[in-house]
């Protein structure tokens, strides 16, 4: 049943003739009458009696116009829950623990009234299909790691960067340093099972290894940052990196340091990508607010690799 026959319909039932009618529609009279008889030729039945008052409607007619008003009010809902500003923004985070997710949560306590899916997507790769496709609107990613440049119709701006430290034990030889320099790293045992090869994470690290002698090993499973915290804990001869902002909570008898890394610091840039066509105005809002409330990049004393972009 074609919605613009239903719509023409109520037009003629709500005007009470065909002319006025085609003028609200911005149609002939002509097209109205061959919409309506195509209409009650698909239900069989006769929808109006032509009067010398107008086209008054038949018992058929007055039983078919609560209907055909309900399926013009589905029509507009479906329309709008993917009109741009109709829907919440969707964003990727990559990991709720880490500092994207940060940034959002500050963002909606900025802006209460914007509307937000927040979603987790692994790989860069997935992402940008998600971008490309209009199944996210943003995401937060390190861009672009070696040999992966963005496709041409994907914006991005570089938000923040998110200094390292290193995290130890209490038996650790370095824990009880207020901070470490990168060079005071050589020789000791960094535990990363997070790392995956091929993503965006994993190309920084290789970067950092070879930058500075460092050893990082990504051996064993990875159970998740509960299992990773009891295992630095528990072992004098490991440590592992952490985000700054990266927000994870242990037992007090852990006894965990976090300690600032120095000399260059290590930081881990992210930046916000988008699709240079995604109309949605909190997209907008959201891209103003990190502009405004973000420290920005590439501060005197910091380290990211050569790959890395610049804005």
């Amino acid at each position: 049943m074609d919605l613009d026959t239903i719509r023409t319909f109520v037009a003629v039932a709500d005007a009470g003739r065909f002319q006025e009618a085609a003028a609200g529609l911005a149609v002939t009279q002509q097209a109205v009458s061959k919409r309506v008889a195509a209409l009650e030729r698909d239900l069989g039945v006769r929808l109006f009696t032509r009067t010398p008052r107008g086209a008054e409607l038949t018992i058929d007619g007055q039983a078919f116009l609560p209907h055909a008003r309900e399926l013009l009010r589905v029509e507009e809902r479906a329309v709008a829950s993917v009109r741009p500003g109709r829907r919440p923004l969707r964003v990727d985070v990559i990991a709720s623990r880490g500092a994207a997710s940060g940034l959002m949560r500050a963002f909606h306590r900025a802006h209460p009234a914007v509307d937000l899916d927040v979603v987790w997507l692994f790989d860069i790769g997935t992402a940008v299909a998600a971008l490309r496709s209009g199944e996210i609107d943003a995401s937060f990613r390190a861009v672009a790691a070696p040999g992966r440049p963005l496709p041409e119709d994907i914006e991005s701006v570089r938000v923040l960067d998110e200094p390292l430290q290193l995290l130890t034990g209490p038996g650790h030889a370095l824990a009880g340093a207020r901070s470490v320099t990168v060079a005071q790293l050589a020789g000791h045992r960094i535990w990363m099972p997070g790392i995956v090869p091929g993503t965006e994470w994993a190309a920084y690290y290789d970067d950092l290894v070879a930058e500075f002698g460092l050893t990082i090993e990504a051996t064993g499973p990875n159970f998740g940052s509960d299992a990773l915290l009891d295992t630095v804990a528990d072992t004098p001869a490991l440590a592992t990196f952490m985000g700054e902002l990266t927000r994870l909570v242990w037992p007090a008898d852990h006894g965990l340091r976090r300690i600032p890394v120095t000399d260059p610091t290590p930081v881990y840039p992210h930046s916000l990508l988008w699709h240079r066509d995604n109309p949605h105005p909190a997209l907008t809002t959201l891209r103003a607010h990190l502009a405004a409330t973000t420290p920005g990049h590439d501060a005197p004393g910091t380290w990211v690799p050569g790959w890395v972009r610049p804005d």
